[in-house]
């Protein structure tokens, strides 16, 4: 393609697009808005209020990104952090030990002094948002194909990235948006000196187990607290959200400012059919497998339970999520909705020559990456992203090898997690002293050894090429118990020596990742020449269409970036059943005793001596319109005032197809109240020192 026949958006497109964002909203309260570009004329029809300028700002620096995935707030003046339970399973799973099992008994440190740092956990505050799409394509060459164009914007965004952190200090991201049609640099500030402060029991955080996972009613304290340091001393914070006195009620307004992973929303009928056929299948195939590894792995031991409790329950929330997905990609109704849309702008796009000849082929051209991708998303999952070496030791020899093959490209030729301005970041990760498990490593590595040879068969050159004439089983034990990167000064060492010390190692799992380290870049670089530069000159082509043509509201695909969702507390029917919008805590102790006290309802044992000093009609868990997805977890939920009235957990099971499609007729965001919190702090924790800093 030529640079005429894929203009990016213009920044007359741009000014479009602001304009389009003020117009009402697509459907009820539908929309995950980037903070500059907030719905407020919307607002104030629809609900009789428009946040100001100063508003907004201040609930943008009160949120917080869990860069391990989720989201968060501060809530006091000195770095008390809200975020849940399983967002902070990663730091209490690697603040345990034998003996010591945090995730599952709680944790609370009553004094400073007694908080827990975690050993490898980043939060990011979004300072600033900047329009950069210009710069971005500076680069970009009349004769360029699409390979080329995306080549030239990824060194662009490097580029901005670096000058931005040295000048500022910050975190720098170039965020795409709009699939390519936008991009934006976000400046964010960084805490790396992050402490535990309290979680309770696994057993009350996540009542219900598996069983109730995206349903409601629910009755979940899913809630942890968090406090950030900075030169040894509690964060001085400015932009914090205070306690709500009085909670919210059912059909009050309430926003949600949290970082939303990723949705589906803006593709094309062809990706969405790859996915539905194709890449959800195998990652739910996969996914399936590690399952029952890790359930093997867990009735070995009460040991062996810890070890692997925290992963197994990501594996099996990814499962019902996924499954989720995938049943309303399977929906001809979620389907039909989709096709009638593109069918509708590919119709008002060839109703004018001038547009279809600027933008009528892009969905075609996205078609046909769909149909190269197929040919090879598995061995790109396999040996790319590390999906056939699933193990933590095998991810930081990996992340050796490249740091210094990376490190002495100029920084606009980089991969993109080894750019400069990530590179922090990136070594936070890797010289984490979190506890490597050698037995999990091992059977862990054995399942996706094992997988990858079922999937592409034993002939298969690169599956030649790995085992080597070995087992899995003899790989994962020889590479294993060769290898010396559990200790980190050792990491240190490797990463000081540079590609000189990759090529002298005999580590036997560096040596692992080298021997296929140029074939994972190889289908790297295809899925980006041939997959994502085509999608994303074509997307930014529909997005300007849709600009030009629509006239509706268009807010960006998730990008586990800070967006703004709101909608009011509402009930809605499931089966005939009127669902109340709240639950409280004489509903969590009726669900156990329905169901004896037994796993997954046992409540831990002091909520049962305690029953007595709750208020049992306290609200414990609500549900919104808000518009949400995966990421959002840990999320605020505030009133006008910005104010704390709860913090989102869920989503029922209705919800999940808002990956794809916005729908509240029985969709909901799922919270925990701020009333049930301080009601169980108070009475259950006695948490004095807590309740008073959050009601300061």
């Amino acid at each position: 393609m030529k640079r005429m026949e894929l203009t990016l958006l213009s920044t007359t497109g741009r000014m479009l697009l602001l304009l389009v964002l003020a117009s009402p909203l697509v459907v009820a309260d539908e929309g995950m808005w980037t903070f500059n570009n907030v719905p407020k004329r919307s607002l104030k029809e629809r609900y009789g209020f428009e946040p100001t300028d100063a508003w907004l700002g201040h609930l943008r620096l009160a949120s917080v990104r869990f860069n391990s995935g989720g989201s968060g707030s501060f809530v006091s003046a000195d770095g008390l952090t809200m975020t849940n339970h399983h967002i902070a399973a990663d730091c209490l799973q690697k603040l345990s030990s034998s003996g010591k099992d945090y995730y599952r008994n709680g944790f609370y440190a009553a004094a400073r002094q007694q908080e827990g740092r975690c050993p490898d956990l980043e939060l990011n505050v979004l300072t600033e948002i900047e329009d950069v799409t210009t710069q971005v394509n500076q680069g970009v060459k009349p004769d360029m194909d699409a390979a080329q164009i995306f080549a030239a914007q990824r060194a662009g965004m490097s580029t901005l990235e670096k000058n931005c952190t040295g000048a500022t200090g910050l975190r720098c991201d170039v965020i795409t948006l709009y699939q390519g049609g936008v991009f934006n640099l976000y400046k964010y500030k960084r805490y790396t000196d992050v402490r535990l402060v309290f979680a309770p029991e696994s057993d009350v955080a996540f009542f219900g187990g598996d069983p109730d996972n995206f349903t409601y009613p629910r009755y979940d304290l899913d809630v942890a607290f968090f406090r950030v340091y900075e030169d040894g001393k509690p964060a001085t914070i400015s932009h914090y959200l205070r306690w709500s006195k009085r909670g919210t009620a059912e059909g009050e307004l309430v926003f949600v400012s949290g970082h939303p992973g990723t949705t589906n929303r803006m593709n094309t009928l062809a990706r969405l059919e790859y996915l539905r056929d194709k890449g959800y299948p195998f990652i739910l195939a996969s996914l399936d497998r590690t399952r029952a590894t890790l359930q093997r792995f867990s009735e070995e031991g009460e040991e062996n339970a810890r070890i692997a409790k925290e992963e197994l329950f990501s594996v099996e929330n990814s499962i019902k999520a996924l499954s989720g997905e995938v049943a309303g990609l399977r929906d001809p109704e979620v389907m039909g909705k989709r096709a009638d849309a593109e069918r509708e702008l590919r119709a008002a796009v060839a109703a004018e020559p001038k547009k279809q000849a600027a933008y009528g082929k892009a969905w075609d051209g996205i078609a046909a990456a769909q149909a190269e991708v197929a040919a090879f998303y598995r061995e790109r999952a396999f040996f790319e992203s590390g999906l056939a070496f699933n193990s933590r030791l095998f991810a930081i020899a990996r992340t050796l090898v490249r740091l210094a093959a990376e490190k002495q490209r100029p920084n606009t030729d980089r991969l993109r997690e080894y750019r400069e301005s990530n590179l922090p970041s990136l070594e936070l990760n890797l010289y984490s002293p979190a506890p490597i498990y050698d037995s999990f490593e091992k059977i862990k590595l054995i399942d996706s050894l094992e997988f990858l040879r079922n999937q592409l068969g034993e002939s298969h050159p690169l599956v030649v090429k790995v085992l080597d004439g070995k087992t899995p089983q003899q790989l994962a034990s020889e590479v294993v118990s060769g290898t010396r990167l559990m200790e980190v000064a050792v990491r240190r060492a490797v990463a000081a020596g540079g590609e000189r010390a990759i090529l002298e190692s005999t580590d036997p799992m560096i040596q692992l990742a080298v021997k296929i380290d140029e074939d994972g870049r190889a289908l790297r670089k295809r899925y980006e020449d041939r997959v994502q530069g085509v999608e994303r000159v074509n997307y930014a082509l529909i997005a300007k269409a849709n600009f030009e043509l629509k006239g509706t509201s268009v807010y960006p695909d998730a990008t586990f970036t800070l967006r703004l969702s709101l909608g009011p507390v509402r009930r809605y029917t499931e089966n005939g059943k009127n669902i109340a919008p709240f639950t409280n805590f004489a509903g969590l102790y009726d669900r156990a005793s329905l169901h004896a006290n037994k796993s997954p309802y046992q409540l831990p044992q002091r909520w049962l001596e305690r029953k007595s000093k709750l208020s049992l009609a306290t609200p414990l868990n609500f549900v919104s319109t808000a518009d949400i997805i995966g990421g959002n977890s840990g999320s605020p939920v505030v009133n006008r005032s910005r104010e704390i009235v709860g913090l989102i957990f869920d989503g029922n099971i209705q919800s999940l197809v808002w990956n794809f499609l916005y729908d509240d007729r029985q969709g909901r965001a799922i919270a925990v109240d701020s009333r049930g919190i301080v009601e169980a702090l108070q009475n259950i924790y006695n948490a004095r020192e807590l309740v008073q800093e959050l009601q300061k």
